[in-house]
């Protein structure tokens, strides 16, 4: 049952960032262990896709970190261990903290206006239960307070960094709870921007990448 439903959804345009995501979640939820051979035809085949969406993904699942190949071999999951996956979340924390703290400076009101709205309106999924869709609306809210601080290098410096964290801040939302959570915390940062509380916005940004680090860190592999 779970193979046709991932089959379902890779078939729906079969872009490669589909592939990406299903390819991604298979290794951040150890569907698919680190050491693990990644073989282009047989993905293919369990997808129901062409080799060349699967061999575009697995270039960027390499550049995620989550993949390595060498020349003329398979591509190898990698071991994404606690401590360094712990080191991209404290880069991302200080970075959306940045991204916070000027969005409550500069976000215009059509941008504040907008980001609390959507924010009220994510409160539905949360009752629901929802995870796919606030996984893809959490993706949006933090893309408004990266473009909300209008600096074009933070913005290419996070969304850099998020493409990486981008399964474990997915995989999250898998746990008891955290879709409340989540929305909580996405509150504190939206009020202090409101009131265009920079000091306030930054530390609520801060501390909401930490409490997603330590709750993506169960899919993280224990060890050095």
């Amino acid at each position: 049952m779970k193979q046709t439903r991932r089959r379902e959804v890779i078939r729906t345009g079969t872009t490669v960032e589909q592939m990406v995501r299903a390819i991604a979640d298979m290794i951040v939820t150890g569907e698919t262990l680190p050491g693990a051979k990644l073989d282009e035809v047989s993905l293919a085949v369990r997808f129901d896709v062409s080799r060349t969406p699967v061999r575009e993904a697995l270039r960027e699942l390499g550049a995620m970190g989550l993949v390595a190949r060498e020349p003329n071999r398979s591509a190898v999951v990698t071991n994404v261990t606690e401590a360094y996956l712990h080191s991209m979340f404290e880069a991302m924390a200080e970075l959306e903290a940045i991204c916070a703290r000027l969005s409550a400076e500069r976000m215009t009101v059509d941008e504040r206006r907008a980001l609390e709205l959507e924010h009220r309106e994510s409160v539905r999924l949360v009752h629901a239960g929802a995870e796919e869709e606030y996984s893809a609306h959490n993706t949006e809210f933090h893309t408004r307070l990266y473009r909300g601080a209008h600096n074009d290098h933070v913005f290419e410096m996070v969304t850099q960094t998020r493409a990486r964290l981008a399964p474990f801040r997915r995989a999250q939302f898998r746990l008891p709870g955290r879709l409340a959570k989540s929305y909580e915390e996405h509150g504190r940062i939206v009020t202090a921007i409101m009131r265009a509380d920079a000091a306030v916005a930054g530390q609520a940004a801060y501390s909401h990448v930490e409490i997603v680090s330590d709750a993506s860190a169960v899919f993280a592999t224990p060890g050095e």
